[in-house]
């Protein structure tokens, strides 16, 4: 049974001791686009919470069952933009009271619909993108956990089984363990954007990537490359070229539109979230206060660790064997045309995949404790943030503050090239520019309240 005595109650001042409210704020307008009727004690120190705890009610009663801290700032700005003389003696008249009572009864019901689409972490939506594509999202609730990695971390990552190359600052990028905590819930997908969501962007914008352009350019596998050193000189499998894009990587195997997209730069990942925010408010599908854009570094990393507070290694925790038909990372699998395999350290299991594995390929065994896939290893995963060589933060990190600028994003999380050392969830690196594109590089989106970024293009 709803407990609605108790938010009348509420309303008209009775047992609440012996400082009752001199005034009490009647409001009706829309809240959340949804039309509200509802008042505010406006006397109380958190007046808005205040009300919100008035009102309980049990599953089968179908009114409000909690506080709602989604609609307290919206309750506080009406408050003092709607303040009311009603005096307390005035509340009390018949005349007045039978009116508020009224008022708490229609908020009780019109606040119900808002409250029943509060989302819950493991909650999902899917965004239609047409033509048989869509794009999952998963709720991401706020929440506490660590950035950084330890000393015993590092080490273990330029050791043996790590693999990743002593000596250099890498490991540094990541910075001590340090608490953080994303204070806003988000959305984020449960995969990387893939080669066919992409493909929906650019067939219905007419987009053009940054490699595609003319001038543009874009790394790729270098077939003819066969060893790290020749004598004294290191050399390394990638090239620049060109003539190949995201339409083709030169992986030299048939692409698919469930492998994750590749060369691709900051500023067309910015443009694919642009189109989709517009298309989704178009739509009515998506409130206007709310966007579609990269997560913040903090987001990605708090996402990364699947809910956990402690500075695991992995998603999973330290232990690289618990890895297996988890994530695809240099591993013992051909490459394409040849028997020999990536020669630097690798994980000790065949995963599949030289190159790139389809998203989600291993199913709920390769999903974090968010339910999020293939936050380790796959394809590099850029954020919104410039690259900062101290370690991540908590806040959106500027080049220049007053800007709002990023000329050097930052990518997370390792690719399928990568030693199991450089594909844990502290691993971070400094993107070359915001129009640079790799084909180990891609990114997955985020819904969630606005974060503004200007690109500068330092090639330029």
């Amino acid at each position: 049974m709803c407990k609605l005595k108790k938010v009348l109650r509420a309303a008209a001042g009775v047992s609440m001791g012996p400082n009752a409210p001199r005034g009490v704020v009647r409001i009706s307008g829309p809240l959340d686009n949804v039309p509200a009727t509802f008042f505010v004690l406006p006397d109380y120190s958190n007046p808005a919470k205040r009300l919100a705890d008035a009102v309980s009610a049990d599953q089968d009663g179908g009114c409000v069952g909690e506080s709602y801290p989604k609609f307290l700032p919206a309750l506080a700005r009406m408050n003092r933009r709607y303040h009311s003389s009603l005096t307390w003696s005035q509340m009390k008249t018949s005349h007045n009271l039978e009116s508020l009572l009224l008022v708490a009864l229609l908020y009780s019901i019109t606040i119900y619909p808002i409250l029943a689409d509060e989302p819950k972490q493991g909650d999902t939506k899917t965004l239609d993108l047409g033509k048989n594509v869509s794009l999952e999202l998963v709720y991401i609730p706020p929440g506490k956990f660590m950035m950084g990695s330890t000393a015993a971390e590092k080490k273990w990552a330029t050791g043996i089984e790590g693999g990743a190359q002593p000596g250099t600052d890498r490991e540094r990028y990541e910075g001590e363990p340090r608490p953080m905590r994303v204070s806003n819930g988000f959305w984020m997908g449960r995969t990387e954007v893939t080669r066919g969501q992409f493909q929906r962007f650019v067939e219905q914008s007419g987009y053009v990537t940054d490699a595609e352009k003319p001038g543009g350019v874009t790394q790729v596998f270098e077939h003819k490359w066969n060893r790290y050193s020749v004598g004294t000189k290191t050399v390394y499998p990638w090239k620049s070229v060109a003539d190949k894009s995201w339409r083709d990587p030169d992986f030299g195997i048939p692409m698919k539109d469930n492998y994750p997209v590749v060369c691709i730069s900051y500023q067309d990942m910015k443009a694919f979230c642009r189109w989709l925010t517009e298309k989704e408010h178009r739509a009515g599908r998506l409130a206007k206060k709310l966007e579609i854009r990269l997560p913040t570094e903090a987001e990605w990393a708090y996402a990364c660790r699947g809910g956990s507070q402690t500075s695991h290694y992995f998603w999973w925790g330290n232990n690289l064997i618990e890895g297996k038909g988890r994530f695809n990372i240099s591993a013992v699998d051909f490459l394409p045309g040849r028997d020999t395999i990536w020669p630097l350290a690798n994980a000790p299991w065949s995963d599949g995949f030289a190159f790139l594995s389809p998203v989600d390929h291993y199913g709920k065994k390769g999903r974090n404790g968010f339910g999020l896939a293939d936050m380790c290893g796959g394809v590099w995963e850029f954020v919104l943030d410039h690259f900062d060589p101290k370690g991540g933060h908590e806040e959106v990190y500027y080049q220049d503050n007053d800007l709002l600028s990023v000329s050097r994003p930052v990518c997370r999380g390792g690719n399928y090239f990568d030693v199991p050392g450089n594909a844990r969830c502290a691993v971070r690196l400094g993107i070359a520019s915001v129009s640079y594109s790799d084909s180990r590089d891609g990114f997955r989106i985020c819904l969630g309240i606005p974060r503004k970024t200007s690109t500068v293009d330092r090639t330029k």
